[in-house]
Order: C-alpha cells, then sequence, then structure tokens
C-alpha cells in the first residue's frame, strides 16, 4: 500500500517517520526544502503537487493546517481515485466539510494524532465516514498503529480528544520543564535533571497503561502517613493543580469545537 502526504510540517514528518519502515510513502510539501529533507531521512518519494500525491496514493493523508484545508481541497477535486482513502489530521474542520468538497462517495476519516507519534509512542482518535468499509478502517488502524495507539470515537468527541491528547504533549513538556528546574534548585546540573524528570513521566504513564490501576490508587501508594509525598500534594493542590489542568484542557476542547 502507498500511503500519501499533503504537507510534511511537524505531524506530517511525525507520521512519516512512524510509517517509514513499513509502507511505501510519497509527499508534496509547497516548501521544497522541507519536502527533501523529510523524505531523504524516510525513503519517501517526492511529488510535485498536490494531485500527483493524490493520484498514486492508496491512503492519502493530508498533514495541512486548518486554514489551508479548502486550497487543498479544491486543488485535490477530480483528481482522487474512488478506491483511496482520505485521511485528515487538521484540527477542528468536520467530514461534511470534506464531503462537500470531494464528494459524500469520498471515504474520509477524521484523525487526531500527536507529536509522540514520531517515536511510535502517539495517540490518535479517529472517526470514519459512512462510505468508510471495514477494511479501510482496519487498513487504517494498522498505518497509525505504527505510531503508537488508535481510539475510535464518535465525531462530536474529536474537539475533546484534541484537547486530551493532541494539545497535552504542551502541557506535559511545561510539567517535565518544571520539575527540572525545581531539580536544578536543589542541586542537580540541568541535563541529568531533564532526563529524570522525562523517565518518572514517562515510566509513571507506563505504570498506569500496564498495572490497570486508577490514577488514584498509584498516587495513593507513594504517600505515607506524615511522609514527603503526601506534602508534594498538599502544595500541589493549594496551587489549584488539578484544577489549572481541567481549566486547561476545556479551554483547549472549546478552541478545538468543528468550525463549518
Amino acid at each position: 500500500m502507498t500511503i500519501g502526504f499533503i504537507g510534511t510540517g511537524n505531524m506530517g514528518s511525525a507520521l512519516m517517520a512512524a510509517m517509514a519502515s513499513r509502507y511505501d510513502l510519497c509527499a508534496y510539501n509547497r516548501g521544497r526544502e522541507k519536502l527533501e529533507r523529510i523524505c531523504e531521512t524516510t525513503g519517501a518519494r517526492p511529488m510535485g503537487s498536490a494531485q500527483e500525491v493524490a493520484w498514486n496514493s492508496d491512503m492519502l493523508i493530508l498533514a495541512v493546517k486548518p486554514y489551508i484545508i479548502p486550497d487543498v481541497l479544491r486543488d485535490l477535486a477530480g483528481h482522487i481515485r474512488p478506491e483511496t482513502l482520505v485521511v485528515t489530521v487538521a484540527v477542528s474542520l468536520p467530514i461534511s466539510l470534506y464531503e462537500a468538497a470531494l464528494g459524500s462517495g469520498t471515504k474520509i476519516i477524521r484523525a487526531m494524532p500527536n507529536t509522540p507519534a514520531a517515536v511510535g509512542a502517539g495517540v490518535t482518535s479517529f472517526c470514519c465516514n459512512a462510505a468508510c468499509t471495514e477494511a479501510d478502517r482496519d487498513a487504517f488502524i494498522r498505518a497509525f498503529s505504527t505510531a503508537g495507539i488508535t481510539e475510535e470515537l464518535p465525531e462530536k468527541l474529536m474537539g475533546a480528544a484534541s484537547a486530551l491528547t493532541g494539545s497535552s504533549p504542551a502541557y506535559i513538556c511545561m510539567l517535565i520543564e518544571a520539575m527540572a528546574d525545581a531539580a536544578v534548585c536543589q542541586g542537580i546540573p540541568r541535563a541529568q535533571a531533564i532526563r529524570m524528570a522525562a523517565q518518572a513521566v514517562q515510566g509513571t504513564a507506563k505504570l498506569v497503561l500496564e498495572s490497570g490501576k486508577h490514577p488514584e490508587q498509584l498516587k495513593d501508594e507513594v504517600c505515607s502517613p506524615g511522609g514527603t509525598t503526601i506534602r508534594g500534594v498538599a502544595a500541589l493542590e493549594q496551587s489549584g493543580f488539578r484544577g489549572s489542568v481541567i481549566a486547561a484542557l476545556n479551554a483547549c476542547g472549546e478552541a478545538a469545537k468543528d468550525k463549518e
């Protein structure tokens, strides 16, 4: 199967890096230098136009900013083979917009991956339109599983998924940076502090996923009566830590609501 990419920015490049070892890739980007750089890294074939990518792809991934999507859809109209599966990773744009531009019979999957896809540790939420078959859905899952896990959701929840997993790497990086800053204050060298903080986050996430325990239970197992950890938890609560996280994701979710 050939997977084509229109757009080779941060998200497109992350997905190309994840899929390169298993799929034949081709790509187009308006910036030729960026296109050639990622194609050299992944072995993808650089194409001269979006139409050329579309016509040569079994799965076509639209990895451009939402405001560029209308122009891309105008360029692609009439250049997509009926059997091609179109996957969009643009935030906030509903499937109906793509169907209006490309035709209701076009097979379309709306997806929300995140940047950890580049290291095979991402999360991709997705929903399919009525034209997609079970085989299309399975092909999508196989391709995007190279980048991490996939979760199917109703389209109405894609904005919430964007907040939960699409934007959260930024917040988690802020957490790691803050942890490292505190460690540096206490004398640990910066490089070591970042490495240790990142591993603590990664290890805890793995523990949540593999233990099957609720995060609250795992938190309580670290908090000994009168101990150091519960004092830190109390300080976080006094600073509104959980409320701040909830507010951030809710604000992001509101911003990510579908835009016709």
